[in-house]
This record gives C-alpha cells, sequence and structure tokens, in this order.
C-alpha cells in the first residue's frame, strides 16, 4: 500500500521541492496540498494521511497547533527554519524533520525513518507536550486551539475563564461556552502563564484576572468565586498558591 501524503507549508517553492524530491518514491501518493494550518486540519480529516510533512511557522495555525488538532497516529515529518527551542524538542522527542534548507540525502533519511515508523506502528510523542518543550523559557501559549468535528476553535488565553480536568481531557470554560480537548491539565498549566493562571485544586485551574472573591467551604477547603458566577474547588495547597500569586499582582 501506498503511503498516502499530505504537504503542508505556506510556501509554494517549500511545496515544490518536496514534490520534486516525492517523484520517484513510488511507495509514496500525494492526496493534497496545503499552505495554511486550517487547510491542513480539513485535509487530514478528509483524505485520512498516513504521512504529513508538516512546516512549523505559518499563518492562520502553525505545525504544533496542527498536531494538536489531527489523528495521532499520523506520522508526521516537521519541515522547519532554524530555531534552536524547537530543534531541542524535536531531537528529544525523536520526531523527524526537516531543517531548511535540506538536500535529497538528508529528505531520504527522513522518509526511511518514516517507514520504519509505520512498520512498527510506533505512536508520536503527544503534541501538547512537544508543543511545550519547544516554547523557548519564559515563553507561554496565547492561544488554545480546539477541533469540534469539523469545527475548530480558537480560544485567547486571556479569554480562558477556567479549565476543569476530566480524565485525558480537560474542558475548557470561555465566555459561558465549554470545549473538550484532549489533553491533561497539568499539559495545559505547563504551558500557561504562572502569573495569571493558577492551580487552585488538582482538577481545576483558574485565571487570576477572573477571580471576585475567595470564601469559606469546609473546614480544609474554600471556593473560589469567578466574575461569572462559577464557584471553583479550592485545596489547602491551591490556595497557598493562590493566595501568593494574589498578594505579588
Amino acid at each position: 500500500m501506498k503511503i498516502r501524503t499530505v504537504l503542508v507549508d505556506d510556501e509554494d517553492l517549500s511545496r515544490q521541492i518536496l514534490r520534486e524530491y516525492l517523484r520517484d518514491e513510488e511507495d509514496v501518493e500525494i492526496v493534497a496540498e496545503c499552505a495554511n494550518g486550517f487547510d491542513a486540519v480539513k485535509a487530514a480529516t478528509e483524505h485520512k494521511p498516513g504521512l504529513l510533512f508538516l512546516d512549523v511557522q505559518m499563518p492562520k495555525l502553525d505545525g504544533f497547533e496542527v498536531l494538536e488538532l489531527i489523528d495521532p497516529e499520523v506520522a508526521v515529518v516537521f519541515v522547519t527554519a532554524y530555531d534552536r527551542y524547537a530543534m531541542k524538542a524535536f531531537d528529544a522527542a525523536a520526531v523527524d524533520y526537516l531543517l531548511k534548507p535540506f538536500d535529497l540525502e538528508r529528505f531520504r533519511t527522513a522518509l526511511q525513518r518514516v517507514r520504519r515508523r509505520l512498520g512498527e506502528s510506533v505512536r508520536g510523542p503527544a503534541a501538547s507536550e512537544l508543543k511545550n518543550a519547544a516554547q523557548a523559557p519564559g515563553q507561554y501559549a496565547r492561544r488554545i486551539v480546539v477541533k469540534d468535528g469539523t469545527r475548530v476553535h480558537i480560544i485567547p488565553t486571556g479569554q480562558l475563564d477556567y479549565a476543569e480536568a476530566q480524565d485525558d481531557y480537560v474542558a475548557l470554560h470561555s465566555a459561558g461556552k465549554s470545549y473538550l480537548k484532549q489533553q491533561t491539565i497539568s499539559s495545559l498549566e505547563t504551558a500557561l502563564d504562572p502569573m495569571r493562571f493558577v492551580r487552585v485544586h488538582r482538577s481545576f485551574l483558574v485565571n487570576l484576572e477572573r477571580v471576585t472573591k475567595i470564601e469559606p467551604y469546609t473546614k480544609e477547603t474554600r471556593l473560589v468565586i469567578l466574575a461569572d458566577g462559577a464557584q471553583i474547588p479550592v485545596s489547602r495547597a491551591g490556595y497557598t498558591r493562590l493566595k501568593a500569586l494574589m498578594e505579588r499582582s
């Protein structure tokens, strides 16, 4: 069977080079080409490829955000210009990548790695963890992407009221709406600015700007009341973190 492949890069020249390099690869079939992240997510849903060549820096959605929204079984080769934090993350996670400009020999090496991975059915690292690892120190997410059927929602982090853990998912609450995303709350906490978001409970992460008051609940716990009226339980450790952060604000 041929490897169904999607090329994703906002530069036509880059896609052209990939097409040229793939021309003689008889086991590879290009099923779609995309110039932005939204089209990449759509193509991955419609064509169900086994392989994506995925640019990192793109308009609308970047490569990491695309990775969060597609089937984790899809093999991905990142195509990127130099970024030392991204390179470090890729190496640590054993993710295949091509550093622009790359030659045919380097391309074929990446493709051989993909073939081995597909043959062994090796699952790649969690997309959210890879994205966090590729961030420069002190750099935090400015938005969160969520796929809901065929729709993609983009939530600016400043508009996130709170997040609630639900097993391997997290419920994101923003402007009266809720969105379910397959991500752990610990991974989300790592991605967000710790000066703006605080883990008040093992299952809850709140936006400090939404906190209006703190009320006693039981002997050991309290409740945080948010601007929209939501009542969030606060553990003893969570209260210590919350109080320290509010005093620094």
